[in-house]
């Protein structure tokens, strides 16, 4: 007898799930930095383009394949062809390898959030703190533990009355929160510069690298080939408009990642004039550059801790989506209840996620390609897996199941208008602009390119 599968309550409960799944430290740390290195409004439109384009076509293709099995990504893949089971085992270690570094990083924006509450302010402007904390033996594993603790409680309490309701929660705030520093910043003295720059196109900056950049930072933004559609498609109703939703996904995405721009791009300029410095990368913008501005701002404090609690909502909508994918595979492969794969997966996260944390300090000799044990997890499925199980889903789909066989699932509601473009997106385009992205990424990792 088939295990009754959970589903969300409706179309909106899969919606918000989702977006809170896409939208996440890749869109408030990685968009705005990109878009500063890489033009500031050319590389907006570039995203713009390509999110309702390329994303569109990988985000219903996965949900399809959720919705169309019931399964998770380990067994989606397998039941449409067996083949292609080796799939599903490669897609679903993604979340595997992306979930206990994530959550590390979750727990660092969970000690800037307590440093901001406590009125510690000043002393997070110091170059050495972040550092400091991060390499310290105990400190980051104890707000690590906390923070996979508070996403396993979720993921423990079930598709509607965890991850749904948390969503239905989480994500009003976060927009909320998001519009009022996007506001707020923009307001600075000498912040307009840094608005023009991020909204005005500059052609003389576009390049094959940037739509490269803007075509890894769509891929990391939302949640795609991680595992996380399919699973959640599989949790879709049938009568719920598939296409619509999808769009709607697309928007909060994608309207958080462009508020998340302008709310940190105009804050730098106005602090620093917008020195490439200021802006920094990944971990240097968030927790080192950001507090400066804060610092600098009159209510500083109460801005701060605004700004830490909407990254910890968005560190935590997407933490919740990546666990519930580990949770819904284990429980698929060995049809344990809830409960029992939650607890697995909980020791897996911490057997995995300390050392990773530990891997700046005590642990910094273990060094793989000469990089810290999170920055190599980042790079394995950044830029190798997630790009490589997207690649083999457009043959899958294009040249085996063929893209009937989306399109018919997205047609169970309404006519798919954008078929034609779809068929030719999956078969043709995407796979190759695919490759493009793994071989860029890896030679940049691998510093065979400098960009």
């Amino acid at each position: 007898m088939e295990k009754k599968r959970s589903k969300f309550s409706d179309k909106l409960g899969f919606v918000l799930a989702a977006a809170g799944s896409a939208v996440g430290l890749g869109n408030l740390w990685r968009f705005p930095y990109l878009a500063a290195k890489y033009g500031g409004g050319i590389f907006l439109l570039v995203y713009l383009i390509l999110a309702v384009t390329f994303g569109f076509v990988l985000m219903i293709t996965e949900i399809s394949l959720g919705r169309k099995t019931r399964l998770s990504v380990i067994g989606a893949y397998q039941k449409l062809d067996k083949r292609f089971g080796f799939l599903g085992i490669l897609a679903c270690l993604v979340p595997f390898v992306i979930t206990p570094y994530y959550s590390v990083i979750g727990g660092w924006v969970i000690k800037y959030l307590t440093v901001f509450v406590t009125g510690q302010m000043q002393a997070a402007t110091n170059d050495d703190f972040f550092t400091g904390f991060i390499t310290q033996p105990l400190a980051p594993v104890i707000f690590f533990i906390i923070f996979v603790v508070m996403t396993v409680g979720v993921v423990v309490l079930g598709v509607q009355g965890g991850i749904e309701k948390a969503s239905r929660i989480m994500m009003p705030f976060l927009i909320v929160l998001t519009l009022f520093l996007a506001i707020f910043s923009i307001m600075q003295p000498g912040a307009m510069e840094g608005v023009i720059y991020y909204l005005k196109p500059d052609f003389s900056h576009f390049s094959a690298t940037t739509v490269l950049a803007a075509l890894g930072q769509l891929f990391y933004s939302m949640s795609l080939a991680m595992g996380i559609m399919i699973t959640y498609g599989s949790y879709m109703k049938k009568e719920n408009d598939l296409e619509a939703s999808v769009r709607q996904v697309e928007a909060f995405d994608t309207a958080i990642a462009f508020l998340a721009g302008l709310m940190i791009i105009p804050a730098v300029f106005a602090f620093s004039g917008g020195s490439e410095e200021a802006l920094g990368k990944g971990p240097s913008l968030m927790f080192i550059t950001l507090p400066k501005v804060f610092n600098s701002m009159g209510l500083g404090t109460i801005v701060g801790i605004a700004f830490f609690l909407l990254v910890l909502f968005a560190a935590l909508t997407s933490a919740i989506s990546l666990t519930e994918t580990l949770v819904s595979i284990v429980s698929d492969k060995f049809g344990w209840e809830r409960r029992k794969s939650s607890l697995v997966v909980f020791v897996y996260l911490l057997a995995v996620g300390i050392p990773v944390s530990l891997g700046f300090g005590i642990w910094s000799f273990i060094a793989p390609l000469g990089m810290s044990l999170l920055d190599f997890f980042d790079f394995l499925s950044n830029s190798v897996l997630m790009p490589i199980v997207a690649f083999l889903t457009c043959i899958f789909v294009g040249y085996f199941i063929k893209p009937r066989t989306i399109i018919e699932e997205v047609e169970v509601n309404r006519p798919f208008k954008l078929q034609n473009f779809y068929t030719v997106m999956v078969k043709f385009i995407a796979p190759v602009f695919l490759v493009a992205i793994l071989v860029f990424a890896v030679m940049e990792a691998l510093g065979m390119i400098v960009v």
